[in-house]
């Protein structure tokens, strides 16, 4: 094979070619090694040099044969003439020649121009079949509760306080969290995932948990448009489970995040307007920023599992504070309750020990440690005495004073957990039957 050089064969003494790997002998066709022209392998004396009887010293005669001995060519006869065409038979070949064009133009163009032709890509233009997402996916997920999540706008002083929520009854209830209706004037204005508005009124709230309630005004809402969301049970959730985040992350409406439970039970403190906010929350992934507080977190199944209520960051200022992958989420379970006893009776039962922890206790080793527990308490009744150090509450550790409070208020009054502690330099464990409180 070459490059399409000019090839010549091997001169003398030139090795041959030996397969694979074999340079082949080539010379460009202006090189003085083609000079030379080659004995044809079909020449009448292209053996001569190789006979052996051959006088060396005689002339090499050629021999040509005589002119006249060279036939003439006969040369063929002219071809007679055709039979002539007519002007009619050309003109009605010409005509029946445009008619079959312009059929089959007519006919190729409404082959295109329906959708018949062959497209870029080697598919028909248009995506009916790809709007058929499966139910499971995350496409079909967002579709299925869509619906149900809302923006909230409430006026607040001289702004606008703006956050998400979601519809949990037929009637209209909407949860959210405390803080983006707080110190609210006037009635809140609700938009629906399609851009319709509605008015909804605080039914009440409860400031350390970070939970509040709205109720929509359903006037002039069409039929079936408060579509409540499925609960999940926060407390099966695991860590690697797919969660989906949706709400208004800086107004942005009806945005979905996408992410996975990176841990649970991360006892949570905040502090905003001088109010202590404790609870034990699902950590998730999913892109979460201002405008996102008090939307749903769901799992795969589309079941709200949380709600998305504060975000880890790297920012000192509350107002340039962004997502850098840390979101946490007030366990649905714990919400639920809440929110149940606001609608119900206005205010919210609150889960207790009967204990109360010394803030300025530090060691290495965590733990909570009681510098008083109440007298008929359910801390005492298990005998919990002050000075013991609480290190864990169903087996997750106290690191903080404050998680024990966090990790309480997971809990429904009337739970029994399981607490271990310290005693002196002794270890012990006890089951404990929390109670309602109203601290």
């Amino acid at each position: 094979m070459t490059d399409g050089s000019g090839w010549a064969q091997p001169g003398p003494g030139a090795p041959a070619s030996s397969g694979w790997g074999a340079r082949p002998a080539w010379t460009a066709p202006n090189s003085p090694q083609a000079a030379a022209p080659q004995p044809a392998a079909s020449s009448w004396w292209s053996d001569a040099l190789a006979d052996p009887w051959r006088d060396p010293d005689a002339p090499v005669v050629v021999v040509k044969p005589p002119a006249d001995e060279v036939p003439e060519l006969e040369k063929p006869p002219p071809p007679s003439p055709g039979p002539r065409v007519g002007i009619g038979l050309v003109l009605v070949v010409s005509i029946v020649t445009a008619l079959l064009a312009g059929a089959l133009g007519g006919t190729l163009g409404y082959v295109f121009a329906s959708g018949g032709g062959t497209t870029l890509g080697g598919g028909q233009l248009g995506n009916a079949p790809l709007n058929n997402r499966a139910p499971e996916s995350i496409a079909g997920l967002v579709k299925k509760v869509l619906p149900s999540v809302v923006t909230i706008s409430v006026r607040v002083g001289n702004g606008t306080s703006l956050g998400s929520g979601f519809v949990v009854s037929g009637d209209g209830h909407v949860i959210t969290n405390n803080h983006v209706v707080e110190g609210g004037s006037g009635a809140a204005t609700i938009r629906f995932s399609d851009a319709t508005a509605a008015t909804a009124t605080v039914v009440g709230s409860d400031p350390e948990s970070d939970i509040a309630v709205l109720k929509i005004d359903a006037n002039g809402l069409p039929d079936g448009k408060l579509a409540p969301v499925e609960f999940g049970n926060s407390d099966q959730v695991q860590v690697g489970d797919p969660v989906v985040a949706i709400g208004a992350p800086l107004g942005l409406t009806s945005t979905v995040t996408y992410g996975v439970v990176s841990y649970l039970d991360r006892p949570i403190r905040t502090s905003e307007g001088g109010t202590a906010r404790y609870y034990s929350a699902i950590q998730t992934d999913a892109a979460v920023n201002q405008g996102n507080s008090g939307g749903p977190l769901f799992d795969a199944a589309g079941r709200v599992i949380g709600i998305n209520s504060v975000i880890g960051t790297l920012s000192e200022d509350q107002s340039s504070a962004g997502n850098v992958g840390l979101a946490f989420a007030i366990p649905i379970n714990h919400a639920r309750r809440i929110a149940t006893d606001i609608i119900n009776t206005g205010k919210a039962r609150r889960t207790v020990m009967g204990v109360q922890v010394d803030t300025s206790y530090q060691n290495p080793l965590g733990g909570a440690r009681l510098s008083t527990v109440e007298p008929g308490g359910p801390a005492e009744a298990a005998g919990l005495k002050a000075g013991d150090v609480v290190m864990a509450v169903n087996g997750k550790p106290i690191e903080e004073s404050w998680d024990l409070t966090a990790l309480v208020r997971k809990y429904a009054p009337g739970d029994t957990v399981e607490v271990q502690y310290l005693h002196g330099t002794a270890r012990a464990k006890v089951s404990i039957t929390l109670a309602a409180g109203t601290k």
